[in-house]
């Protein structure tokens, strides 16, 4: 399975299914697509349908949305183009791949945009008619690339697309804009023949969507049909690709297609569900966190309760009021709203409530790259308070794993009363990947017991409670409701006398109050970090995140090349697993990719004065597998 993602592609030509007449069928064992066009010409959408019937097929699959900050980009502009690629295979991946095999180009700014990710020998897809003087001239082509000959070196198929999807829909009461709308409709008709992929659940998808628009919905059904037609018909496209699915890939179980922030927003409902309280998400909305709260607002029925505040702050206040009240509380955001909440993570960590501190990563610093995926705010969430404020760090490393990682951190949070930071990433949040829908009963049980009467008895007998008297085991102080006879309490920011909570200046007790505080954080049981190492290497790349597919893929094509290399992959930031400094001694050379100038790699050096190398990437992509391998063999060939 190794060899065969990472060796080259194989195909195998079949015979004609039917007549001497019929087009040959190709199998191939993986593709890469990519879709790219303006940012109102439907490309997300085209791929994410495309990307569902894939995953209704049963192929494994991997994502990469990549689309402009803005609502509507200039058109026809290179910052104005959208693309959006899928890698999907008979077998097991990691990531949305290095290069597409096939690029459907809806523009020159596409074309241009993307042409040099595209390897020689590939195949693009070109929509001719807005190949014209202007269009070209926007994006600096003085001579259609369709014409020059500097496209010798693919397969080009020059497609009419718009002309097609109007003549299509001639017969409908739409106008010619309408119409035109519905040109990624005939793209995706052409694609799903040209890959034979199912179209049933697009169907049922437009009649959803435009149920109320009859005339659309069935506009959009037309183009979708009639790009499968002219892929059945033209003489221009002669052969189609089937890839199997991936069977062997997959332990029996029911999968569906999610997302990163689809499959957060479930582990926040499950957690709650498994911890047998309501969940509160106090929220703003900023990219690319947004869609958690659109998904929570959808699910009141599950005890959900979302409030979209006027601004970052009131979110987390809101979220942190709802902690004292008894719900397992969320707030949401990106770099630039950590900033913001920074003084009421403080507050929360005086308070030591749970609090679940959801980050989703995006280019900086300020407002930086909102679209574009980053690693850069570990340091900010593990020191970006003021004080010794320690919190708690857990980071899925793909989309689905954000289903695990928000369960593990509600675990963090109810156990042992803290706020927890929770640090996904652009990548992760927007893309997508099978994913194994969970038994209920497999999941863990996150019940907590509130204080229901007092916990401490006085000299003279009288029985009291101390809001800050400690669990011996976790160090966590006991969480009650407000309004329960008897256990009234007081809480603030300004430092809390041990037990009773009292406020206290005390500089004795201060010192005691901020090494309980660290030392709570630091006792959390993570488990211990697994190694992968079977040719007994000397070199370990350890990452943490959404460096996970990248770093495995390229491990995989070290190691089918002979090259011994070991990985490992860090799911607790903060406190790390116990054994992290023995493994990182056991090895000669280890090297830590990540998203941003070395910031993990920054924090290994401090704790535990090995020198680990950096290995940086912050262009606002995830790292390409075959740039990973390619440093990973020199550090190898160094050792």
């Amino acid at each position: 399975m190794q060899v065969r993602e990472t060796g080259p592609r194989q195909t195998v030509e079949t015979s004609p299914a039917r007549t001497p007449e019929a087009k040959q069928v190709r199998q191939l064992d993986r593709v890469i697509i990519r879709f790219a066009g303006d940012s109102g010409d439907g490309m997300q959408l085209t791929g994410d349908r495309f990307t569902s019937e894939t995953a209704s097929f049963g192929n494994d699959l991997s994502t990469l949305p990549n689309f402009p900050a803005e609502i509507r980009a200039p058109a026809g502009t290179l910052p104005g183009v959208s693309s959006f690629q899928l890698h999907f295979a008979d077998h097991d991946i990691l990531t949305p791949g290095d290069a597409p095999d096939v690029l459907v180009a809806m523009n020159p700014a596409a074309l241009k945009a993307n042409i040099a990710d595209v390897p020689r020998g590939a195949e693009i897809i070109v929509n001719t008619d807005e190949f014209t003087k202007r269009a070209m001239a926007k994006v600096g082509y003085d001579v259609s690339p369709l014409e020059d000959g500097s496209l010798a070196a693919y397969h080009v198929h020059p497609v009419p697309l718009t002309t097609l999807t109007v003549e299509a829909l001639k017969d409908f009461e739409l106008s010619h804009k309408e119409a035109v709308r519905s040109k990624n409709m005939f793209a995706l008709g052409l694609l799903s023949w040209m890959y034979h992929r199912p179209t049933e659940g697009t169907e049922r998808f437009l009649r959803a969507k435009f149920g109320r628009k009859p005339e659309i919905m069935r506009a959009n059904l037309a183009a979708l049909h009639a790009g499968w037609n002219f892929g059945e018909t033209t003489e221009d496209f002669a052969v189609s690709y089937q890839v199997a699915p991936a069977d062997a890939a997959f332990p029996t179980g029911t999968y569906r297609n999610i997302s990163g922030n689809l499959a957060l927003s479930y582990g926040l409902i499950a957690a709650a569900h498994q911890a047998d309280l309501p969940l509160y998400l106090g929220s703003y909305p900023i990219t690319p966190a947004s869609d958690i709260l659109h998904e929570l607002s959808r699910h009141k029925n599950f005890g959900v309760r979302t409030f979209q505040a006027e601004d970052e702050i009131a979110g987390i206040g809101a979220a942190l009021g709802a902690a004292f009240g008894g719900s397992l509380a969320v707030t949401t955001t990106s770099g630039p709203g950590v900033a913001l909440k920074s003084e009421t993570i403080g507050l929360a960590v005086s308070l030591e409530l749970p609090l679940l501190i959801v980050d989703i990563q995006r280019g900086g610093p300020s407002t930086g790259l909102p679209t574009k995926t980053e690693q850069a705010d570990l340091l900010q969430a593990m020191y970006g308070r003021n004080g010794e404020a320690p919190v708690p760090i857990v980071a899925p490393r793909t989309p689905a794993d954000c289903f695990d990682a928000a369960l593990e951190a509600a675990r963090i949070a109810l156990t042992y009363r803290t706020p927890v930071f929770l640090l996904s990433d652009g990548y992760l949040a927007n893309g997508s990947e099978p994913w194994r829908i969970p038994a209920v009963h497999g999941l863990p049980d996150l019940r907590v017991r509130f204080a229901t009467a007092p916990n401490h008895q006085q000299a003279d007998g009288t029985e009291v409670f101390w809001p800050y008297k400690r669990d011996p085991e976790t160090l966590a102080r006991p969480w009650a409701i407000p309004g329960t006879p008897g256990l009234e309490h007081r809480i603030g920011g300004i430092e809390k006398q041990d037990g009773t909570g009292n406020i206290s200046y005390d500089p004795a007790n201060h010192e005691f109050m901020v090494r309980t505080r660290q030392a709570k954080i630091d006792n959390i049981a993570v488990p211990d970090l697994t190694v992968d190492d079977p040719d007994s290497a000397r070199t370990l790349v350890l990452g943490w995140g959404s460096t996970y597919g990248p770093i495995t893929a390229a491990v995989r094509r070290l190691r089918a090349q002979s090259h011994p290399v070991a990985q490992a992959h860090l799911r607790h930031l903060n406190p790390f697993p116990s054994n992290l400094g023995e493994v990182l001694g056991a090895y000669e050379r280890v090297l830590v990719p990540e998203m941003n100038l070395g910031q993990l790699a920054a924090l290994l050096r401090a704790k535990y004065l090995i020198d680990v190398e950096s290995c940086s990437q912050v262009d606002g992509m995830p790292f390409k597998a075959e740039q990973l391998a390619l440093s990973i063999q020199e550090a190898v060939d160094a050792g």
